[in-house]
C-alpha cells in the first residue's frame, strides 16, 4: 500500500526510512520524496529539521559515497563527476576527496592488477586498451601514464 505524503509527519517518516537504508544528499532525498508525491512546501521544512537534528548530513553522505565508489575501484575524476551530477557543491566535493585519505595511486595499481593481472602492455593497442579502461574508471592521465611506463613508484 502506497503512503500518501500529504503532511509533515508522513514526509518525515518516509525521509527517515530512506535515510535508514543509507546516507542521502539533500538533492537526492528531495527528488525521491517528490517522486513519492510530496510537495516542496512539505519537503523543505522536513529536510531542514532533519539537518538540524543531525539526521541528514551532506558531509556524511559525501564521505560514504567517496569511500563506497573508491572501494569499487573508481578514481577521483569519476567520483567527482558522479557527485556533480547529484547536485552537490563543488567545494564540498573537493573537500571530501581531500579528506578521504585515499591513496589514488595505490587504488589505481590495485584496479589495474585486478583487471590486467599486472601485465604491462606489450604493444600500442594493448596500451590504449588499458589507458581507456583506467581513464573510464576516473583516474588522472598522469598517474595512468606513470603506471603503464612502470614508474608509478617515482
Amino acid at each position: 500500500m502506497a503512503v500518501i505524503l500529504d503532511n509533515l509527519t508522513a514526509v518525515r517518516r518516509t525521509a527517515m526510512d530512506l535515510l535508514a537504508r543509507r546516507e542521502h544528499g539533500r538533492v537526492e532525498l528531495t527528488r525521491k520524496l517528490r517522486l513519492r508525491g510530496a510537495t516542496p512546501e512539505l519537503i523543505e521544512p522536513t529536510l531542514d529539521r532533519l539537518a538540524e537534528e543531525g539526521l541528514l548530513s551532506e558531509a556524511r553522505y559525501l564521505e560514504s559515497f567517496v569511500s563506497y565508489r573508491a572501494r569499487a575501484g573508481y578514481g577521483p575524476l569519476r567520483i567527482r563527476e558522479e557527485l556533480n551530477q547529484r547536485g552537490l557543491a563543488r567545494s564540498d566535493i573537493e573537500q571530501a576527496l581531500r579528506d578521504s585519505g585515499i591513496n589514488w595511486a595505490e587504488l589505481l595499481l590495485d584496479t589495474w592488477q585486478r583487471k590486467f593481472a599486472g601485465e604491462l602492455p606489450a604493444d600500442m593497442r594493448e596500451r590504449a586498451k588499458q589507458q581507456r579502461f583506467l581513464s573510464y574508471r576516473g583516474y588522472p592521465q598522469d598517474l595512468i601514464s606513470k603506471l603503464l611506463r612502470g614508474a608509478l613508484d617515482d
